[in-house]
């Protein structure tokens, strides 16, 4: 079912959101389909997004779905970074389509999840989709990324698609 993303301003988006339980897990191919269908129709609507996290569409648990060659699923996830190298790009988000924040992100990052049947797995991430599950994640913790701006020029708008 299509979802409405929460949009920049709504409270929930700054919730930390709760760990997926094992007794829960009967719920979760739902979820999915929601985060996938949602995720669908805003490319469809703006021609752009790769993932979703779940608070965005008002589930507060700690679930990121991402569709880029195939559909992946993080249940629990927890991102790591390997070493220090960041550098500075220019992001934006479903939950505020038009704007463009410039972020500082690591380059590289490792994440670890539980897959949709609860197994654990490591995934090694460099480059745009190191960002792309930096920024995801940060969902999951209440972050957007308009409050890693790296400083108070960093913020642009872009037409849209939808906007031609």
């Amino acid at each position: 079912m299509i979802r409405e993303i929460l949009r920049l301003g709504n409270p929930q988006l700054y919730e930390i959101s709760e760990e997926i339980t094992e007794a829960e897990l009967a719920f979760l191919p739902e979820w999915v389909k929601d985060l996938h269908d949602t995720l669908m129709n805003y490319r469809k609507k703006y021609g752009a997004g790769r993932a979703v996290a779940a608070p965005q569409i008002g589930i507060k648990k700690r679930l990121l779905y991402m569709f880029t060659d195939k559909p992946y699923i993080f249940v629990n996830p927890v991102i790591s970074f390997p070493d220090n190298e960041k550098y500075i790009l220019k992001d934006d988000c479903m939950s505020f389509p038009g704007l463009i924040v410039k972020v500082e992100r690591y380059k590289h990052a490792d994440i670890f999840y539980l897959d949709e049947n609860f197994n654990p797995q490591k995934m090694h991430l460099e480059g745009d989709l190191s960002e792309l599950l930096q920024h995801e994640y940060d969902h999951l913790d209440g972050i957007l990324a308009t409050m890693r701006a790296v400083n108070n020029k960093s913020f642009y708008l872009e037409q849209m698609k939808r906007d031609l």
